[in-house]
């Protein structure tokens, strides 16, 4: 048995990262690291949650034609959709202390899974950064030329707040969980007085209960509400496949199932209100909550709170994509280690920072990361819960021709129901449904049945599917990967 210090400088060797950054990448984390708590993921996926760019989802929704609340109802609903899925997947951080990446290993191979879950995550952490740190730009930019009365760049603006989330990310999930419990209590009383600010305006459309009266356009109906809750599902779920990042140093199933649902279906909530409330005010044309409440005053003093609530923002949760994203890479070029992935996906996202097309495009991009990681939810949750049990060969993962090598390191079966739910999403599902729960269940379904019947007359199927024991103390298998 060796101690967590030796194994962490093993690792730090071996990857040659500095010190005083987070060692752990593909490895998984010792029983004695997990300490988190409740509050803590609570604090962190509540804080990831409520941000500029789920704001400005909230005030496009409405611009789109929804009425308030059905803005509302429509991202919380593809929140919580998508929160279903995202906590039973995060249960193997929390039992594993594995990231999230490395788990599927389990489902596609330990090829398969770097080159489909580990490679399509690794762009949609990328996007996802740019996307916020765009977003979070757009209402500083607002904030500043209120302020001082002369137009400011937005690419500067952006790549300036690229750099700095960086920052946090590279020295990894300790930074993450200290700054994010410190900032949630600030973001959460100025984005209150945001509320009140807006509520309290002179203009009667900025009343209450006009607002709460905002019809939209009734025309719209069914197919536009379904549509934003198709959206947000799409854009919380190229998540799933990285949850556990967020969960293995957690403590217990308990701590993560309360803080995950809280955090992602209270924050989502929250920033749906305050995005729909300010467009909904401006009658539908304005979708930046903070453009909206940056003309209603020319205090200096507010004006800089709202510049802070957003730096606390863009600082402490748009690192988590960089954080996840990092770790995808270092599935895919295991040799890396998790700081250097980490840069090198930092370096890309301040790149993607430097073009406000990312925010524009919001439903594009995300429809289509939509379309890929429905299916791989599905997926992966059926192999889980139904044909795993919910218990995995932890050796295995790392061990070339075992259990979960397949066929020459890829589980065509998972391949296979994953490209058929992304053509069925694209071309047989009807925009009427909620497209993203029939894909999921349909794959998942279809994948669970697929192996049931195949795994008795194929040896690769039926040594997969068979519950996975944990053959040796987490420790001691850290210290030997350390040592590869």
């Amino acid at each position: 048995m060796h101690t967590v210090t030796e194994i962490e400088e093993r690792i730090r060797q071996r990857y040659h990262q500095p010190k005083g950054v987070e060692q752990f990448g593909i490895e998984p984390v010792p029983s004695e690291l997990k300490t988190v708590r409740w509050h803590d993921i609570f604090a962190i996926i509540f804080g990831f949650a409520l941000n500029p760019g789920s704001m400005l989802v909230g005030g496009m929704a409405v611009i789109s034609g929804l009425s308030f609340w059905g803005a509302i109802g429509a991202i919380t609903g593809g929140v919580l959709l998508a929160t279903i899925a995202y906590t039973i997947t995060a249960t193997v951080g929390v039992d594993y202390g594995l990231p999230g990446q490395v788990s599927m290993r389990m489902v596609y191979g330990l090829r398969g899974a770097k080159w489909v879950p580990s490679f399509l995550r690794t762009i949609a952490s990328t996007y996802w950064f740019a996307y916020q740190t765009v977003a979070g730009s757009l209402a500083v930019v607002a904030i500043l030329d209120r302020w001082t009365g002369t137009p400011h760049s937005l690419v500067a603006v952006s790549i300036i707040f690229a750099v700095l989330q960086a920052i946090v990310a590279l020295i990894g999930y300790d930074s993450l969980k200290h700054l994010s419990r410190i900032a949630l209590p600030f973001k959460i009383l100025i984005l209150s007085f945001v509320l009140v600010l807006l509520g309290t305006h002179s203009d009667p459309n900025f009343a209450p209960a006009q607002v709460f009266h905002y019809a939209g356009k009734p025309e719209s109906g069914w197919l536009l509400f379904v549509t934003w809750m198709n959206v947000v599902a799409a854009g919380s779920l190229t998540m799933v496949t990285d949850s556990a990042d967020f969960c293995r140093y957690t403590r217990s199933r308990t701590d993560m199932w309360w803080g995950t649902l809280l955090g992602k279906v209270g924050g989502g909530a929250f920033a749906a209100s305050l995005g729909a409330y300010g467009a909904a005010a401006t009658l539908g044309k304005t979708a930046n909550v903070f453009e909206v409440a940056a003309q209603l005053t020319a205090s200096w003093f507010v004006l800089l709170l709202f510049l802070i609530v957003i730096a606390l923002d863009n600082w402490t949760i748009n690192v988590l994509n960089l954080y996840t994203g990092g770790l995808s890479l270092s599935n895919i070029f295991e040799r890396l280690g998790r700081f250097w992935t980490t840069l090198v996906i930092s370096v890309v996202g301040i790149v993607l920072s430097a073009i406000p097309d990312v925010a524009t495009g919001y439903t594009t991009y995300v429809g289509i990361l939509g379309n890929v990681f429905s299916p791989i939810a599905g997926v992966l949750i059926a192999d889980y819960l139904l044909v795993k049990g919910m218990r995995i060969d932890l050796a295995a993962l790392f061990e070339t021709k075992g259990r979960y090598w397949y066929w020459h390191g890829v589980n065509p079966i998972a391949v296979i129901w994953t490209a058929l739910g992304f053509l069925a999403y694209m071309f047989v599902i009807p925009a009427e449904w909620i497209r993203v729960l029939v894909t999921l269940s349909a794959t998942g379904v279809g994948y669970w049945a697929t192996m049931h019947l195949l795994a008795p007359h194929f040896r690769q199927l039926a040594l997969a599917s068979h519950p996975g024991e944990q053959r040796e103390p987490i420790e001691d298998l850290d210290w030997q990967l350390a040592l590869r």
